[in-house]
Order: C-alpha cells, then structure tokens, then sequence
C-alpha cells in the first residue's frame, strides 16, 4: 500500500490518539472505573455546567410562572418538598400546614409556600389541600414516593433533588427559604435572618455566635438564600461537589465546603448565618429549650415517618397547651424563673 505524506501523517496521528485512549482506559479500570462509571461521569460533568441539560429551563416547566403567584413582596418564596407518603392525607405535609394556623399569626405565610412533589401521587395530594404545588421530575431511577429512612439511597436521592430546583429558583431572581416537612413552625422565623446574610441556615450545633463558620454546624433542614450571581454559583458548586461523595448527605458536604465559600480569598465570599438553636430547635439537642422563644422545631433525630408524625403531634399539642396561657401569665412564670420547655416522650 502507498501512502502520501498527508496521508500518512493523519493515520499515525489515529494510530496514535487510539493508543493513547487505550492505556488511559486501562489506567481507569485499574483504579476501579468501569466505562458506565466514566460515561455517567462525563454526564455529570455536562449536568453541572451553565450550558448542560439541568440548567436548561426546559427542565423546569411552568416553574417561572408559578413564582410569581406564590412570592411576597420582595420576591422570597417558602419551599418544602413532599413524595407521597409525606404527601398523603394525615401524614406531615397536612401536619406542618396545621402548624402555621395554630402559630403565632404565622398562617397568612402559606399564601408563600411552594410544595414541590418529587412523584406523582404527591402532587395529586398536595393540590388537595394547597393551592401551590409544583410536580418535579426527578432524574433518577431510585423510587422516591415511600418513606425513607434517614441516609437511605431514596433518602440520599431526595435531599439532592431539591438543591437543582433551588438552582433555578435563584436564577429567576427569587429569594427561597427552605424547611423540611417534618418541621412544625410557630413564629415568623424571617424577623431573625439577618440582612447581611447571603444564606443563613439552621444548626446542628450553635455556640452563640451566628457568624462563627468554625464551630457551628448548619442543619439544611432548614435555610434562607438570598438571590445573588453568587448564590447561584453557589448552589451550582454545591451539587458539583456531590460527585466526589457518591453517597454523601449535601449538609455533609456543606460543611465540608462552607469554608472554601466563604473564604476571603474566594471568588464568592458567601456571608453566613448560623441561626440560633433556642428559636429553630430540633430533637437532636434539646438542651437549649424554651417555647417563649420557639420560632421552628424539627423531628431529625426521630427515625421512622410513624415516629416523626406521634412526637410531631405532641409537641404541636404543647404549644397549643402553652398558647392558651394569658401573657399576664407567661410574664409572670418567666420572672420567677419558670422555662416553659418541650418535653418529648422518648429522644427521637
């Protein structure tokens, strides 16, 4: 066979180039990458760009004309997520929407709320008992309409399908406070984010200082994002970051991120707001417990939906027990150095 110089110079440069791929392909498989691993990695790497498929809005269909409808004034928006049996009748989506008229004038927030049902039968049940729901269509294979233990793939699944609405919820210019279904509210928790904050987020654990990133640990059960470029890229960054943690909670991976988000140095700079735990409590630390000044309180630390919706019911029943106390009353308890504090049955 006869070659011209052009010739064969573009057939070594394939010869060359097939080689390449070949040792590189070896080289991942040694290191425990199958070709489904390295395909789905590069269709991560698409979903996670400014131009991939999943900031495309097609994904989001109706999602910028339903905001408008459910924003206040200044363009915030209330956001839960439900799948069907958090959705169901008498389970917590109907539980949490109770709370807001047994709170403290708390009830006209529901006008704000947007449910985003993760399945079918949760959108089916969400417009029976609220006039703003939003069906998204998840990306995944793993089924997210039955009840899911804490770190569950479903589990796992589902806390990450919430942060790729957010994404566009800030693209469209609107600011989002996120909460758990599985927290009852009982006072305007809005007057205690700060105005400086680009995100202030619940804890884990608080020691006093809403500005110290070193010691408290941010609960993403529930968190408020104000709608900057900034915090769109950082919500982009966040779920990138899932890829090195395939099984990862995303509050794990905040914290694990949060500095790097934060860093003077950064191209952000996000400013954050730990929020105090004496006013957004949860079942994992009750030491800092006193219902004078409950804003939230969130059943983590409770495993199974049974138990989550029993202890749920009776710390919504104390509140309604505390309420009836006349204010002369409260005033009274609190001089003589009363607390008025949650009691739960068991500790989760």
């Amino acid at each position: 066979m006869e070659f011209h110089n052009g010739s064969f110079g573009r057939v070594f440069k394939l010869w060359l180039a097939a080689t390449l791929a070949f040792i590189l392909l070896l080289l991942l498989i040694g290191q425990g990458w199958s070709p489904v691993d390295m395909m789905a990695a590069s269709r991560r790497q698409r979903a996670t760009t400014p131009t991939g498929r999943n900031s495309d809005e097609s994904n989001f269909a109706g999602l910028a004309e339903l905001l408008p409808k459910v924003a206040t004034d200044d363009r915030t928006v209330i956001i839960t997520s439900v799948n069907e049996a958090f959705a169901r009748p008498g389970s917590l989506l109907d539980l949490f929407r109770e709370s807001f008229y047994a709170g403290e004038k708390i009830n006209h927030l529901l006008d704000h709320l947007l449910v985003v049902a993760v399945d079918a039968a949760a959108y089916h049940h969400c417009r029976r008992v609220h006039p703003f729901c939003y069906h998204l269509q998840a990306n995944t294979s793993v089924n997210l309409s039955s009840a899911s233990n804490y770190m569950s793939d479903a589990y796992v699944e589902l806390v990450w399908a919430k942060l790729e609405l957010q994404q566009r919820v800030l693209q469209l210019g609107y600011n989002f406070l996120f909460t758990d279904v599985d927290i009852v509210w009982f006072r305007d928790p809005f007057r205690h984010v700060g105005l400086h904050a680009d995100m202030a987020t619940s804890s884990d654990l608080y020691y006093g200082d809403p500005d110290d990133i070193d010691r408290n640990w941010p609960n993403t059960g529930f968190y408020y994002v104000k709608a900057t470029n900034r915090t769109v890229e950082m919500l982009r960054r966040w779920r990138a970051v899932r890829w090195r943690f395939p099984r990862g909670h995303e509050q794990t991976i905040f914290n694990h991120i949060k500095h790097v988000l934060a860093a003077a140095d950064s191209d952000l700079r996000i400013r954050f707001q730990f929020l105090d735990t004496a006013r957004f409590g949860g079942f994992c630390q009750l030491f800092r417990n006193d219902m004078a000044k409950a804003c939230t309180m969130h059943a983590n630390c409770c495993v199974s939906l049974g138990n989550k919706l029993s202890d749920l019911r009776d710390v919504l029943g104390q509140w309604r027990n505390y309420t009836v106390i006349t204010p002369a009353e409260r005033k009274k308890a609190q001089e003589a150095g009363m607390i008025f504090e949650w009691r739960l049955a068991r500790p989760g």
